[in-house]
C-alpha cells in the first residue's frame, strides 16, 4: 500500500492487525516523507532512522506471534526535543544542550515504549519551549506546511508540522501557555492540552513548573483519545499527578452533543480577533447547535489580565528552573577561560542561552527580587486565582466552552520577531485555560481565504478531557472546510 504515512492511527492500527502491511513498511513510508519534506519544513531536528526501523521490526515480530498489543504499537511518532530519550540526543533546541544525551527516558516515553513505540526522531521547538513560532530554535525556524513563508507556531511547532505533513502519525508536545494549541491551529491538526497533572512531567525539561502540561498532536479525535489513554495517569516521580482514575476516553466519542451546553466566551470574539477567525469558529458552533448542542454566551471577564499574569509568573519560574544550567554538571562549557566562578557562569550562560531566554530570565529574576516579589509575583498569583474562579463560574452555566485558539491564522516568519510584546499577545486566547489548569482541545475549524488553517479550542473543567473529545468528534464533517491531511507544500 502506498503512502501509509497518510493514515490515521485508527486506520494504521487496523491495517497492522489485519496484516495488510507491516510496521516496518509504515515506518519506511514516514522516513521517506521526512527525507522528502523536512529539508523544506525543518520539523525534525534529529531523525533516528536506525532506531525507528529496529523498533518497527521488533513490533512486527510480536504481531506475527499474535501478541496482545495496544493501538499505538508500531505507530511512528515524533517527539518534541524536550522529552528525555535514553541514548538519543535531547537538546531543548538550545546551544546549551546541543550535545546532551540523557541517561534515562521521560515517564511518557517509558509508557509509549511499553506500547511498542516507533520513534522517528526529535521535533523542533523554541529554545526551552519559550516562544510561539519556533523562531527561537538553535536549529532554525519550522515552516508551515500550508505556506513556507509562515510559521508553524510554537513552541511545539515541529511536532505540529510533522503530523500535518504526514512525516509521522502523531507527535508529543508540551503546552505551558498555548504551545500545543497554537501550532495545532496554525497547521490544521488536533492538539490536546491536558489538565495540569493529568500526564506526568517527569523527564521533561521544566519551563514553568506550575503551568507545564504534557500533550500531543493527532490527525483525528479518535487518535487523540487513544494517545491520551496511553500516557495519562498517576506517576510516583511527579507529585503533581493525582491518583485519579483515567476514564475510557474512546467512550466519549460515541456520546454525541445533544443537550450539551456550549459556552461562547464573549471576550474571545471581540476586539483584536480577525473577523475571518471569529466567523469560522461561530460557524462551527452553529453546526453543533444543529446537532442538538445548546449555545449560550458566557463571560470570562479576567481574560484581559491573563497575558500579564503569565508573563510575570512564567519567567519567574523559568529563571528558577534554568539556574541548574551552569555548564559544570552538564551542558555547554564556555569557549574562553574564566577568571573565577562568577565569570564562568557569565560566559557559559552568555554563550549557551539565546536572546529570548535571556530576556525571560531577566524578567523572572527581577520580579522575584527583594522588594518586588510582593508587587509583582505575589499579586500576579492572586489574579491567577481570580482567573480560576472565572472559569469555575463559567462552567456553572456550560459543560464546555468553545472559542478561537489564536486571534489570527499563521503569521509570516519574522513578522513579530523584533516585537516580543506582539508575539506574547498571540497567546491571549490560550493562556487563560493554562492559568486555570483546565484541559483544552484544539480542533481544525476551517480555512482562511488565503488557504491557511483556522482552529478552535474546546475547554472543559479539570480532568474532563473526555468532554473535549466528545464535542471535538462532533465537529468532524460539521465544519464548512476541514483542512485535508494531504495538503501540498507550497511557497
Amino acid at each position: 500500500m502506498p503512502d501509509l504515512n497518510k493514515l490515521t492511527i485508527e486506520e494504521a492500527s487496523k491495517g497492522l492487525r489485519e496484516g495488510k502491511f507491516s510496521s516496518e513498511e509504515l515506518t519506511r513510508d514516514c522516513l521517506h516523507a521526512v527525507g522528502d519534506k523536512n529539508k523544506d519544513l525543518n520539523a525534525f531536528v534529529l531523525v533516528d532512522e536506525e532506531g525507528a526501523i529496529k523498533s518497527a521490526k521488533e513490533v512486527d515480530k510480536k504481531f506475527v506471534k499474535k501478541e496482545k498489543l495496544g493501538f499505538l504499537a508500531g505507530i511512528p511518532v515524533g517527539v518534541k526535543d524536550i522529552f528525555n530519550t535514553k541514548g538519543v540526543r535531547t537538546t531543548c533546541c538550545s546551544p546549551f544542550l546541543k550535545d546532551f544525551v540523557p541517561p534515562y527516558d521521560a515517564t511518557v516515553i517509558e509508557k509509549l515504549r511499553k506500547e511498542g513505540m516507533v520513534m522517528i526522531g526529535k521535533t523542533n521547538m523554541d529554545e526551552f519551549a519559550c516562544g510561539g513560532s519556533t523562531e527561537h530554535s538553535c536549529f532554525g525556524v519550522t515552516k508551515n506546511p500550508y505556506d513556507l513563508s509562515r510559521v508553524a507556531g510554537g513552541s511545539s511547532g515541529g511536532s505540529a508540522a510533522a503530523v500535518a505533513s504526514d512525516m509521522c502519525l502523531y507527535a508529543l508536545g508540551t503546552d505551558t501557555g498555548g504551545s500545543i494549541r497554537e501550532p495545532a491551529s496554525f497547521c490544521g491538526v488536533y492538539g490536546m492540552k491536558v489538565t495540569y497533572g493529568r500526564v506526568s512531567r517527569s523527564g521533561v525539561t521544566a519551563m514553568a513548573s506550575s503551568w507545564d502540561t504534557i500533550g500531543h498532536f493527532a490527525k483525528s479525535p479518535w487518535d487523540a483519545a487513544t494517545i491520551l489513554q496511553a500516557i495519562a495517569g498517576r506517576d510516583e516521580k511527579d507529585s503533581t499527578t493525582p491518583d485519579k482514575k483515567v476514564p475510557q476516553y474512546a467512550d466519549f466519542l460515541k456520546k454525541g452533543v445533544k443537550g450539551v451546553k456550549i459556552g461562547l466566551p464573549k471576550e474571545y470574539f471581540g476586539d483584536g480577533i480577525d473577523k475571518e477567525v471569529s466567523d469560522v469558529v461561530m460557524g462551527a458552533a452553529k453546526k453543533l447547535e444543529k446537532e442538538g448542542a445548546i449555545l449560550e454566551e458566557v463571560s470570562l471577564s479576567m481574560t484581559k489580565y491573563a497575558v500579564a499574569v503569565y508573563y510575570v509568573t512564567m519567567p519567574a519560574e523559568l529563571s528558577a528552573n534554568l539556574e541548574r544550567f551552569d555548564g559544570i554538571r552538564y551542558g555547554k562549557k564556555p569557549k574562553e577561560e574564566a577568571e573565577d566562578l562568577i565569570d564562568y557562569y557569565f560566559k557559559a550562560r552568555g554563550e549557551g542561552f539565546g536572546e529570548e531566554i535571556k530576556r525571560r530570565i531577566m524578567i523572572g529574576a527581577y520580579v522575584l527580587s527583594a522588594g518586588y516579589y510582593d508587587a509583582y509575583y505575589k499579586k500576579a498569583q492572586r489574579v491567577r486565582t481570580l482567573i480560576i474562579e472565572d472559569f469555575e463560574n463559567a462552567f456553572k452555566k456550560a459543560d464546555v466552552l468553545l472559542a478561537p485558539v489564536a486571534p489570527f491564522p499563521a503569521f509570516k516568519i519574522g513578522e513579530f520577531f523584533d516585537d516580543p510584546l506582539a508575539m506574547y499577545m498571540a497567546d491571549a486566547l490560550t493562556i487563560p485555560a493554562s492559568a486555570a489548569g483546565v484541559p483544552s482541545f484544539a480542533c481544525p475549524a476551517g480555512m482562511s481565504k488565503k488557504g491557511l488553517p483556522i482552529g478552535l479550542q474546546i475547554i472543559a473543567p479539570q480532568f474532563e478531557e473526555g468532554r473535549c473529545l466528545q464535542v471535538g468528534v462532533a465537529l468532524v464533517g460539521s465544519c464548512e472546510t476541514v483542512p485535508c491531511k494531504n495538503m501540498p507544500l507550497k511557497q
